[in-house]
């Protein structure tokens, strides 16, 4: 069972979220919050699996709630998704930063929602290949990070390789195509640099990618 925190300050927008996620087997909606802080306390009470955060939010916002989830060890199991009216905006990027495991505009058609929900799951990534491009030119005109990635010594040529692929938007069967080898091998290799890196998810091991200068953007 999928257990899902709803924290989004429109009333209208959660019970519509709820309707949809109530109708499936294999998801419960534990509890709902109206801001980030009614959220983070309820996070910590019945340990979702996924928090559903609106970005923009009274008392404490999307981003900040997401920083606070993460940081904290109790919610390491806690996969946050946001919710954003606008697409990839710049409050996507600081969320993604914050250790957001990905995004969904409100608009979503529900059979992608509900795919997403159980893509967020499993400890998936929610980045389209268009939302890494936008990641890449962010870094464009960015200095890199000379802080990010420690850690990277400590990864092996075929971790190094599968991260860089990772942070180009591949799957995991696109990089079994691209290193011959199989999609089980794939995951470990980068469940094992998420482990090195402290990345929680595979949206901060792009971020990590980009921001220590693992992978450089193709047209800088």
């Amino acid at each position: 069972m999928i257990r899902v925190l709803l924290v989004d300050d429109q009333p209208l927008i959660r019970s519509g979220f709820r309707a949809l996620l109530d109708l499936e087997d294999d998801i419960e909606v534990v509890a709902e919050a109206a801001d980030g802080r009614e959220g983070l306390e309820l996070a910590r009470e019945h340990l979702p699996d996924i928090a559903l955060v609106d970005i923009q939010m009274p008392v404490v916002d999307g981003i900040e709630a997401t920083r606070r989830i993460a940081a904290d060890p109790a919610l390491a199991g806690v996969h946050v998704v946001i919710l954003t009216n606008y697409g990839m905006d710049e409050y996507v990027f600081d969320a993604l930063r914050a250790g957001a495991a990905g995004f969904l505009v409100k608009d979503i058609v529900p059979d992608d929602f509900l795919h997403a929900v159980r893509v967020a799951a499993r400890g998936d990534a929610l980045l389209a290949p268009s939302i890494t491009r936008k990641l890449i030119d962010r870094y464009v005109s960015q200095p890199l990070d000379t802080g990010a990635g420690a850690g990277l010594e400590e990864l092996t040529g075929r971790e190094r390789e599968a991260v860089a692929l990772v942070a180009r938007g591949l799957s995991n069967d696109e990089i079994a195509d691209h290193m011959v080898i199989s999609p089980m091998t794939v995951k470990t290799h980068v469940n094992r640099a998420m482990t090195k890196l402290h990345a929680r998810d595979r949206a901060q091991l792009v971020v990590l990618a980009y921001e220590s200068g693992l992978v450089v953007p193709r047209n800088s």
